[in-house]
């Protein structure tokens, strides 16, 4: 287990993370979701650039659980069966720490090119 936001060594090899392990451990940030809460989420935080469909999705998922980097919860309360047949998912403190090391990385970049004017500040 890392401590505080540290990557353990074993996970260093999956930084830079692909766009799908990105913005599904981004999604899952926001709190627990389902499948196609994540799909919809990673929709809607992507500006509608990155779609996922349902194939990448439960593979990535499958492997991000494989990796400790997310795990699977009791549903959140559904009241319906449909409701009950979901899996839910959030980020474990491994995947915590992996995607903020990804941030941090992605913040550097954009910092070093900022410095060298190759792209312009924005307004905060």
């Amino acid at each position: 287990m890392p401590t505080g936001n540290r990557v353990p060594d074993d996970l260093q090899y999956l930084l830079p993370l692909t766009p799908a392990v990105f913005f599904i451990l981004f999604a899952l940030a926001e709190g627990e979701k389902h499948g196609y809460a994540i799909m919809q989420t990673v929709s809607r935080i992507s500006d509608h650039q990155f779609r996922m469909g349902p194939g990448t999705l439960y593979t990535t998922i499958q492997r991000l659980l494989d990796l400790g980097l997310i795990e699977e919860t009791e549903s959140a309360g559904g009241q319906s069966d449909h409701e009950n047949r979901r899996r839910y998912y959030k980020l474990t403190r491994t995947g915590k720490a992996v995607l903020a090391a990804d941030l941090s990385r992605m913040e550097s970049v954009v910092r070093l090119a900022r410095e060298r004017k190759l792209v312009p500040k924005t307004s905060e």
